[in-house]
């Protein structure tokens, strides 16, 4: 698989707009580990990048090729400093919050509240009922 040359493009403009020069960053090949065989676990095609004005550092091992994981590794560091920056919470952050917050356990009185308008409602529905006469 290759990448297009549009994005590409698209990358570097995202990079210049971040203020993310080539210079500033670390780049290493690492031997790759995983899934896909004896070809993956020979070759250095996992991407190491550090951005060494903010310190943040990406490990990228997505695909075998190694320009595809360089591609892939200044994406993830676009994001993170994008992140950084601007502080705004990215779409994986508000995925993460909600299934924190729903899997929290609730709080002794918000568990009573609920208890007492299922105990409400109970109620009302009891007196929904037809009414049933007793022939003795």
């Amino acid at each position: 698989m290759f990448i297009k040359k549009e994005t590409k493009d698209a990358l570097k403009r995202k990079m210049q707009k971040l203020n993310i020069k080539e210079e500033d960053l670390i780049e290493k090949f690492i031997l790759g580990s995983g899934r896909g065989g004896q070809k993956l676990q020979k070759t250095h095609s996992c991407v190491y990048l550090k951005h060494i004005p903010t310190g943040i550092e990406v490990k990228c091992q997505k695909e075998r090729s190694r320009d595809l994981n360089r591609y892939y590794a200044r994406k993830e560091l676009c994001k993170k400093i994008d992140e950084k920056l601007f502080k705004e919470k990215s779409e994986t952050q508000k995925k993460i919050f909600k299934i924190r917050k729903q899997k929290k356990r609730r709080s002794k009185k918000a568990k009573l509240k609920m208890l007492e308008e299922k105990k409400k409602l109970s109620a009302k529905k009891q007196l929904r009922k037809p009414v049933q006469f007793n022939e003795d």
